[in-house]
């Protein structure tokens, strides 16, 4: 089996979940650049988190036999902060790094005109970059965010088709599928997804422009739940092929709209800048 968990913020992993995930068949990621939990206080900060996400964390997937790409943006909290608004300016440098296929995550938390501003301006920016967008659709009042995020990429110069809406549940599922955007669900333990519900998820509406992802980040959550949605689908009289097209396939198709998607993956150099993640040898 072939996993592809298209959103996992591994900065907030340790090396053993590089290897488990190896082990359960995961072979490729994309970590969308996100808030970080501790509040970032100038723009320099997402400078080195960015190049982090360019350079350490791609050379750390790579010695457990993962691919690594990820998303550059301005995450929808911190829009609110104008001490990180300064990075908006700064965007368009990252965004033509081979590593970077797409603009994410954007979109919205508390619904506020800066968050409006920072959504409409990155969308124009994978318009003119030609990357697709992951959107964060909000934790609260989901249906009202949906709608509103919807409503901005059809007022963008971003087909829907090139936009994938993420953190989906049942209330929202319908009206991301009809805006012809992609599907994105997290599977995430008490909050968000679970196993089941989101097999019930796909026996109703299908697994076609669907992906599947961890989240997992700081929180409590757990980045062996694409594996653990693959064999939910098995039990559930899934076939293989359809396992494969959500677990691979679709991330594959999404991610590759940017033209910079590359699964190849070489043997990793024996250090980073200098930088090991060995300890207490030469």
């Amino acid at each position: 089996m072939r996993i592809f968990d298209p959103h996992i913020h591994m900065t907030s992993r340790t090396t053993d979940d590089y290897e488990a995930m190896y082990a359960a068949g995961v072979r490729a990621v994309v970590e969308p650049a996100f808030w970080l939990g501790q509040p970032r206080t100038s723009p320099a900060s997402f400078f080195d988190y960015f190049d982090a996400l360019l350079g350490w964390e791609p050379f750390r997937a790579a010695q457990y036999g993962i691919a690594h790409h990820c998303t550059i943006a301005l995450n929808p909290k911190e829009a609110n902060d104008p001490r990180c608004t300064p990075v908006l300016d700064e965007l368009p440098r990252y965004l033509v790094k081979d590593g970077v296929v797409a603009v994410g995550e954007i979109g919205y938390d508390s619904m506020t005109p800066a968050e409006d501003h920072a959504l409409a301006v990155q969308l124009q920016l994978a318009a003119e970059h030609g990357l697709p967008a992951m959107v964060h659709t909000p934790h609260r009042d989901k249906l009202t965010g949906l709608r509103r995020t919807i409503d901005v990429v059809r007022e963008s110069a971003l087909a829907p088709d090139r936009v994938l809406l993420d953190h989906l549940n049942e209330t929202t599922v319908r009206e991301a599928k009809d805006s012809g955007a992609w599907l994105g669900f997290s599977v995430y333990p008490d909050t968000k997804m679970d196993e089941d519900r989101m097999v019930a998820i796909l026996d109703e509406y299908g697994p076609e422009k669907v992906l599947v992802n961890s989240a997992a980040d700081w929180g409590k959550s757990d980045p062996l739940k694409t594996r653990k949605v693959a064999d939910a689908m098995l039990k559930a009289g899934f076939d293989e092929d359809a396992v494969d097209l959500v677990l691979w396939r679709n991330p594959v198709a999404f991610y590759g709209l940017s033209g910079r998607l590359d699964l190849d993956l070489t043997a990793p150099e024996a250090l980073h800048e200098g930088n090991s993640i060995l300890r207490g040898g030469e």
